[in-house]
């Protein structure tokens, strides 16, 4: 699949790190460092901005590497970038540590996942087809 991007970080364009990867880091496109205080929020740009087809949506995900070592992820996970968005790929970084972290210029950030996806005609009706689970949810299957 070919999609078109725009990239005004001066980093290298987000790819694959490995053959069967699902996902590419995307960087962060700053001026300055970013910090991150414990339990903060900040939005970090990246400096791109993707036409992507109907019918595909990209999702932006955590690291892990950078979840477990720094406590550092996304706050919205996964964030969905829609077909029809134009704007710069921004990413909501949360610290999810005790001590300070900080975001620089050209650091990998998250990971972004490009994934079809449907659309549903809603149908609607009285009652639904029984299944053998049924309305059991939340751990009602219980331990194994």
């Amino acid at each position: 699949m070919k999609i078109k991007i725009v990239n005004e970080s001066g980093h290298p364009l987000p790819e694959y790190a490995t053959l069967h990867a699902a996902g590419m880091d995307l960087r962060a496109h700053l001026h300055t460092p970013v910090e991150l205080k414990p339990l903060e929020r900040k939005l970090i740009p990246t400096g791109l901005y993707i036409e992507l087809p109907v019918g595909y949506e990209a999702q932006i995900r955590p690291r892990s590497g950078l979840a477990f070592k720094k406590g550092i992820t996304v706050l919205n996970s996964p964030g969905t970038i829609d077909a029809d968005y134009r704007g710069e790929i921004c990413v909501i970084l949360v610290n999810l540590s005790a001590e300070t972290f900080v975001v620089n210029n050209g650091e990998r950030i998250c990971q972004m996942i490009i994934s079809s996806h449907e659309r549903v005609e809603w149908i609607d009706a009285d009652e639904l087809t029984p299944s053998e689970r049924g309305a059991g949810g939340f751990g009602h299957t219980g331990k194994k």
